[in-house]
């Protein structure tokens, strides 16, 4: 497996080599100053960088390798809190790692990715998925409006115009906004005021909760059952963890049912067939050319453990927060294992009641 990091201290070389030494995974690793000599590979498996390389963003460089070597993981490099420009990276990162790299921590990342592609690369969930005849389509106006909030000059004016194409969207976001989950007490009439009051993430999540969750084969009231745990979801699992991590497990648990809108699903539940809807989930969001770690959240929710990536990340929150808003069980063997089962009690108290209990 050939490795090229890119625009990192040389000098560590030495000492991360011996690292991953101890591993004897028989990988060939190359440090390259530059941009363009990264650019110049006809083989690459896994490229590192990190948010800057020379004059070059990092997330351009990695958009540029995904290109180039479409197989290849792509890893971003952050210092520790170094929050800056790092959700917009995950366009075209499959993880992020921290400075200084630790051998293990990559080798972990890899492993991760490797074991989400075996997973949604399986016959059976292709197959499934090419039977039916209309997939959702892909949330036009979220991922416009990802592009147009990556820009730190967009206006709160530019973001309602773009949401003012679409009169349906509107109507759907000003009545989640002025929901339980999300009232201040007085009443949002007009989208501008509901981006001062919600905030562009948040903002950006309803806006995907209204795209993906809408007309569906499901009734009227299951859809809105999965709606109204999709947002208690979302809002849990981002108490969860902290800087660009929170925004990551917030979309994540957005989605964490949205393979139930899929026909031919299993819900998990003994004697269903089909592919299970976590998994079709993850498949249609990786379709959709959603963030790797969103994708690999909802793969992953209720067997986190399977992940081999150290500590409690995206598909923890997720697996913790959909547990505890569905009533479901928990790992508690992998909370155990990741540190944080101490920290369950305190977790089931911010659970929201549902729209129902609380109107």
């Amino acid at each position: 497996m050939r490795i090229v990091i890119v625009g990192e201290d040389a000098g560590r070389a030495g000492e991360f080599e011996e690292s991953l030494s101890y591993f004897d995974l028989g990988w060939d690793v190359h440090w390259l100053p530059e941009a363009d000599a990264a650019l110049s590979l006809t083989e690459v498996d896994v490229v590192l960088c990190g948010l800057r390389v020379g004059a070059v963003p990092g997330p351009a460089l990695l958009a540029q390798m995904s290109s180039l070597h479409p197989q290849a993981v792509r890893i971003l490099l952050l210092d520790p809190g170094e929050d800056s420009g790092s959700l917009q990276g995950l366009d075209c990162a499959h993880r992020l790692l921290s400075r200084p790299l630790d051998a293990g921590e990559l080798i972990e990342a890899v492993d991760s990715v490797a074991e989400l592609r075996n997973v949604l690369g399986s016959e059976e969930l292709k197959q499934a998925v090419g039977r039916v005849g209309s997939l959702p389509p892909p949330p036009r106006l979220y991922l416009e409006l990802s592009r147009l909030l990556r820009d730190p000059e967009a206006s709160n004016a530019a973001i309602a115009q773009m949401l003012s194409q679409d009169p349906a969207i509107v109507a759907k976001v000003l009545r989640l906004c002025n929901s339980a989950y999300f009232s201040g007490g007085r009443e949002i009439t007009d989208i501008r005021a509901a981006v001062t009051r919600l905030g562009h993430q948040q903002l950006l999540r309803l806006v995907l909760a209204s795209e993906a969750f809408g007309p569906t084969q499901l009734a009227g009231k299951e859809r809105e059952a999965i709606q109204d745990r999709a947002l208690r979801t979302s809002r849990l699992a981002r108490r969860l963890l902290a800087g660009p991590s929170a925004e990551l497990a917030a979309t994540a648990g957005l989605l964490a049912e949205v393979g139930k809108l899929l026909p031919g699903v299993s819900d998990g539940s003994e004697g269903s067939t089909g592919p299970h809807y976590a998994e079709a989930g993850a498949y249609l969001l990786g379709l959709w050319g959603l963030p790797m770690p969103i994708v690999e959240g909802v793969a992953f929710q209720h067997r986190p453990g399977r992940l081999k990536a150290s500590g409690f990340w995206v598909a923890g929150a997720v697996h913790v927060a959909s547990s505890l808003v569905a009533g479901a069980p928990l790992d508690e063997g992998y909370l155990r294992s990741v540190n944080v089962l101490d920290r369950l009690p305190q977790w089931r108290d911010m659970v929201e009641p549902s729209a129902a209990q609380a109107a």
